[in-house]
């Protein structure tokens, strides 16, 4: 494996042309920066931000628990209280007479690095939430129509067609039936239910899946026939689960597509909904979605695909036929660890699938971000040496492993780590826990 500390050749600032942020700070006028920000901190925040705000004595303890601190030579900037001085602090402190500089600072700051995370959460005396903080910079950026073009244009997306990836209706019912039919030269009597109501289970995946992975639905399928769930998928909008609208400060979007997916799950009458291997969609089912339309949780019960494997292997629904040969690591999605506490269900789910089973240090809810989540890939190739940058630590745990095999459980988190193993020459491939389970599951001959 090559050495991340020597590799790291992209720490140098170069300027990033990102449309989405210089046309909207062209259009900016103080009035309406100034008009904008107090809106937000008097209509949509309350004693929460003016409790961490006024408790934040800014003792930088937070720092060591960030990543991009961490990978950029412990620069102060870069630590999670330099974030909160450098952009929330300064315009609460200046009652929001601040310049359109300030916001392109901002907004780059508060989109490209931090992946709201909250490990740093985890290390503040105070237990101050600065991936909280991060996102109403994010709100008022949106409001002030600046933000990065590409997660924007995904946002779009979920706006016209309640997914991330522009996947029209019938190419979505394509590929289903593709899948369906790849599926039954393995097992003849495979189906994936469509619009079956009063199922059991109702399958939810992320677009990327139809549009790139499309394997993963037929490994699903798969596993759901061989553990003889009553399932579907449904074929209108709202199968998508995904949400980077919740990543942008657009709530109102955000609330447009979870009600959307909790809606398609009523009209299907099922029971509750499986989601796949995504981190920041769970999130957004559980804390933030969920919440901006007023429910404390979701309206309908949602299981992760962890949660339903590990169900699944303690039930005996599924067996191991063959152990997983290549020695693996695990990274710990912060959305599903940190976030939900499924680190020792994932781990179960592992030690059940591989003998050479390898722990990275520091593990669990302690483990690095992988430096994709919260939106930052979302924002795109602009930023993308900005973001191998931001996680060297993250490369120099993975080479310290030694493993063949990194499974990554989470799409943003699959694709982040690919990068940074790509760009740090580390020997390893990444997979979804899917993808071993099922290599290694009993299948009807």
């Amino acid at each position: 494996m090559g050495d991340p500390a020597v590799q790291n050749d992209a720490a140098v600032e170069a300027k990033v042309v990102d449309e989405g942020i210089d046309r909207g700070v062209e259009a900016l006028t103080p009035e309406r920066i100034e008009s904008v920000i107090n809106q937000v901190f008097e209509k949509e925040t309350g004693a929460r931000l003016q409790a961490y705000v006024e408790t934040c004595v800014h003792c930088g303890l937070c720092s060591e628990a960030c990543h991009f601190y961490l990978s950029n030579d412990k620069d102060p900037k870069f630590s999670p209280v330099g974030k909160v001085k450098q952009t929330i602090w300064e315009m609460v402190k200046r009652k929001g007479r601040v310049d359109a500089d300030f916001i392109r600072n901002a907004v780059e700051v508060a989109h490209t690095q931090c992946n709201l995370c909250k490990r740093c959460a985890m290390y503040c005396p105070f237990g101050i939430d600065i991936a909280y903080l991060m996102l109403v910079v994010r709100r008022i950026c949106h409001k002030l129509g600046v933000t990065p073009l590409y997660i924007q244009d995904t946002v779009n997306s979920h706006s016209v067609t309640m997914n991330q990836m522009w996947v029209k209706e019938d190419e979505w019912i394509d590929t289903l039936q593709w899948q369906e039919e790849e599926g039954r030269d393995e097992i003849p009597d495979l189906r994936i239910p469509v619009e079956k109501e009063g199922a059991d289970i109702m399958y939810s995946v992320i677009a990327p899946e139809p549009k790139f992975q499309a394997g993963l639905i037929y490994q699903a399928a798969v596993l759901m026939n061989v553990a003889g769930m009553n399932w579907t998928m449904p074929a209108t909008p709202g199968w998508d689960n995904s949400d980077m609208a919740m990543y942008t400060g657009d709530n109102e979007i955000m609330a447009r597509v979870k009600r959307s997916h909790f809606e398609t799950a009523r009209r299907l009458r099922v029971n509750k909904i499986v989601m796949g291997e995504c981190g920041h969609a769970f999130r957004s089912i559980y804390d933030m979605g969920n919440r901006q339309l007023g429910w404390k949780m979701p309206p309908i019960p949602v299981q992760h695909a962890i949660d339903f494997y590990d169900e699944l292997l303690r039930e005996g629904k599924i067996r191991i036929a063959r152990k997983f040969e290549k020695s693996v690591t695990l990274h710990d999605p912060c959305n599903i660890v940190r976030g939900r506490g499924l680190h020792e269900k994932s781990r179960s789910v592992v030690r059940a699938m591989c003998d050479n089973f390898i722990e990275m240090h520091p593990n669990r809810e302690h483990n690095y971000c992988c430096a994709a989540g919260g939106g930052v890939i979302n924002c795109g190739p602009p930023y993308k040496q900005k973001r191998m940058a931001g996680n060297r630590v993250k490369a120099e745990q993975l080479a310290a492993t030694k493993a063949e095999v990194l499974i990554a459980p989470c799409h943003n988190c699959h694709s982040g780590l690919e990068d940074i193993i790509h760009h740090y020459k580390l020997d390893m491939e990444v997979k979804f826990i899917l993808d071993i389970l099922y290599e290694c599951m009993e299948k009807p001959e």
